[in-house]
């Protein structure tokens, strides 16, 4: 007889899936929900761990509820249509705080009220796989736990001008020779909508039928198209229009305006990304006459409103073709005065190197998941009266910043408040935001 599986839920995990302990040993299982009594089917057994998927939901919890897209049990897209929004939010930050107690030891003085952002049409920036199935081109993400394709003609995260244009986009890809195009991007801008086709060598014939699409797009869509080659090495705009706007988002609130490439990182969710930006200057209160350092600047995201707010700014960044965007970017907007910015191997640094930035009052930090573990151990390298006051730190995993969180406390600094924003909404991935301060500031 097939033995019988049952676990009561008590916590959930920044993966989005149930925690449960049975027989003394943790039991995660995928989409699972705190206060539920479920039925469930062991996938993985490890010696001090297990992880397993339901069979049978025996006492559901009341944040369940049916998720709305038809593609949502096989699509790895999303992992969280299951929840109501709001208890979305919560499960988040507290998956969150025991992050932080478990891997960093430490937790906020203050817990910050969450971002929540948008529930639905908020992923202005996709990039979904195609591939080909007895001959039919497919496109979509990728299914849960499979390199199989789910094959989609709409998604509800995705804006409705974009969700609405993938059938036309398809129906044109289809006449291509199969195995033409790998994958498809688009973002949409402030101004335009620039699709990016991933494909090899590209025939006239797929160049016209290319443009013949964007003719189509931006008739359906009553706004202008651009289209972008990837050959797989180097991605080069192919509609060249003096017509065409240059692909931008904004910062209404500081009257920015940031220019970007297809190839450049911004944020999928620009309305929640205003809403961080806001929450991360309301923190940091960049004050005329002061310096700040935004390490890990990109194009100038979090640089360009400190400068608009007086202070005087220096943006680092790896990669030295952002730091030309940027500073392109500071001069665009009339900030080139209080804003400059320096490449910089940010995954090892000195404290001497940090030094010759000059003196800076605060920090920002917005590093990729891997954190700035080398930066804040550099921190140790300076003098008391060269440590800035401040430290306002943007995170992609909470992982990192419980580590890093641990380290700065080490090294005298006070963590201040912390909370999480909801910028990956219908999905476990979370941004999250900490301050920290120097001494007893």
């Amino acid at each position: 007889m097939e033995q019988k599986h049952i676990a009561l839920i008590t916590d959930w995990n920044q993966e989005g899936k149930g925690v449960a302990r049975v027989a003394g040993k943790v039991v995660f299982i995928e989409s699972a929900l705190p206060g539920e009594s479920v039925h469930w089917q062991p996938v993985r057994v490890k010696k001090s761990y297990a992880e397993g998927k339901i069979r049978h939901v025996l006492k559901s919890s009341t944040a369940r509820i049916t998720p709305p897209c038809k593609y949502y049990t096989r699509c790895g897209g999303c992992s969280c249509q299951h929840i109501e929004f709001s208890a979305q939010v919560a499960l988040k930050q507290r998956a969150w705080l025991s992050q932080m107690q478990r891997l960093g030891k430490v937790q906020p003085k203050e817990l910050i009220a969450p971002i929540y952002g948008w529930p639905w049409h908020y992923r202005e920036r996709v990039t979904l796989t195609a591939g080909y199935k007895q001959g039919q081109l497919q496109i979509g993400f990728r299914a849960r736990h499979s390199h199989d394709i789910v094959d989609i003609d709409y998604c509800l995260i995705l804006p409705n001008i974009v969700s609405d244009a993938l059938p036309l986009i398809k129906d044109v890809l289809q006449r291509w020779p199969e195995g033409s195009v790998q994958s498809i991007s688009i973002n949409q801008g402030k101004e335009v909508i620039a699709l990016t086709l991933q494909a090899g060598q590209m025939s006239s014939n797929m160049r016209q039928q290319t443009h013949q699409l964007i003719d189509r797009l931006q008739q359906q869509t009553n706004k202008p198209w651009q289209w972008w080659h990837n050959d797989g090495h180097h991605i080069e705009q192919q509609t060249v229009s003096t017509a065409t706007p240059a692909l931008s988002y904004s910062l209404p609130e500081y009257r920015i305006s940031i220019f970007y490439t297809p190839s450049d990182f911004t944020q999928v969710n620009q309305g929640t990304n205003a809403l961080m930006v806001h929450r991360a200057m309301q923190w940091l209160q960049p004050q005329l006459g002061e310096s700040v350092i935004d390490w890990f600047c990109g194009l100038g995201n979090f640089s360009l409103p400190i400068a608009r707010l007086g202070a005087t700014v220096t943006g680092v960044e790896g990669v030295e073709m952002m730091c030309r965007r940027a500073q392109d970017n500071a001069n665009f907007n009339g900030l080139a005065e209080r804003a400059n910015f320096q490449q910089a191997n940010l995954f090892d640094i000195s404290g001497k190197q940090i030094q010759r930035f000059g003196y800076a009052h605060k920090w920002l930090l917005d590093p990729p998941r891997a954190g700035a573990q080398q930066l804040i151990n550099a921190l140790s390298e300076l003098d008391v009266q060269q440590l800035p006051k401040r430290i306002v730190y943007i995170s992609c995993d909470p992982a990192t910043l419980a580590r890093d969180a641990g380290l700065l406390i080490k090294q005298g600094y006070q963590y201040r408040a912390g909370g999480i924003m909801n910028l990956f909404a219908q999905t476990a991935h979370l941004e999250s935001m900490a301050i920290f301060d120097w001494g007893n500031n």
